[in-house]
């Protein structure tokens, strides 16, 4: 996988809003913050724009995220939501000049489809905290978001826990929200699984619905490529009126544990104030051991 330039003093941050609509507090701590850095700070167009749910119409949506995409002094495009939207917009654009002039694209959550297109065309870049976590995320989500676009390596950790798988593996990072992962399998979009450690997280979705997911994968025959699996945060989970009767843990357990990988839960990844960064492309160690998870980013 290539690495588009690491960002050094005065480069510039696009920020560009592809799918749900933002407040701006949330952009003008972002852009304190991101100045702080040293970096410059430009803003979409439409980036407060508001269309029903979403920034803006896809063209302009499309419009903005383009501009980002050809403009060489741009070295980092900054989503600044997920929800919904990116799917809409990206078979519409036009990556030739993003290939001439590669760039990091940053974000989670529904920011998973562009991570994806990035991954295809043999691209890393980052999953991380976007304007809401750099205004209520923890200093760690900033740091190894800072650390990632600059190039210096760090280490994310976990506690151990009771439903950790334990073993050490190697292998080319990927991964996001589960939900975005699963609505492109079989797509041109879809990661390719082999020999890679894969992370997931979702927010809001039913028990029922993950256990869905996981047996699309299992069939799909994602997990039997996989090198080792690591589960971030799986939040506001909702159960139906006669309980599923099993625990997230317990599902993603039954579809992975006869595999003999590592797998690791409980890491600082995704709908959480604690979301660390992840640069998804890149060779990574994982190490799940009976006192602590490690993932050497």
């Amino acid at each position: 996988m290539k690495t588009p330039p690491y960002l050094v003093a005065g480069d510039t941050v696009y920020l560009s809003s592809p799918a749900k609509a933002v407040d701006e507090a949330f952009l003008l701590k972002t852009k304190g913050i991101l100045e702080a850095w040293g970096l410059k700070v430009l803003f979409a167009p439409h980036v407060l724009g508001r269309h029903h749910y979403f920034s803006g119409t896809d063209e302009e949506r499309c419009a903005d995220f383009q501009w980002g995409l050809d403009f060489p002094e741009i070295k980092a495009i900054l989503c600044t939501r997920g929800g919904y939207g990116c799917v809409r917009i990206v078979n519409q654009l036009n990556w030739d000049r993003f290939i001439a002039n590669p760039k990091w694209i940053i974000g989670f959550s529904d920011v998973t489809v562009f991570h994806q297109k990035v991954n295809r065309l043999g691209y890393q870049s980052i999953h991380g905290i976007m304007p809401l976590g750099f205004s209520e995320g923890t200093e760690a989500s900033r740091q190894t978001m800072k650390r990632a676009l600059f190039g210096d390596s760090y280490v994310l950790e976990a506690p151990s826990g009771p439903n950790n798988v334990l073993g050490e593996a190697t292998g080319t990072l990927i991964g996001g929200n589960m939900t975005i992962l699963y609505s492109l399998l079989a797509t041109d979009l879809s990661y390719s699984f082999s020999d890679k450690i894969l992370f997931l997280e979702d927010i809001g979705e039913h028990l029922y619905k993950i256990d869905r997911m996981l047996y699309a994968f299992e069939m799909a025959g994602v997990f039997n490529e996989l090198k080792g699996l690591v589960l971030g945060g799986f939040t506001e989970l909702e159960d139906t009126d006669v309980p599923f009767g099993q625990e997230v843990s317990a599902l993603i357990l039954a579809r992975v544990e006869r595999l003999g990988i590592p797998v690791a839960f409980d890491f600082p990844i995704g709908h959480i104030a604690d979301n660390q960064a992840l640069t998804l492309g890149k060779r990574v160690h994982l190490s799940v051991s009976s006192s602590m998870s490690r993932l050497l980013i």
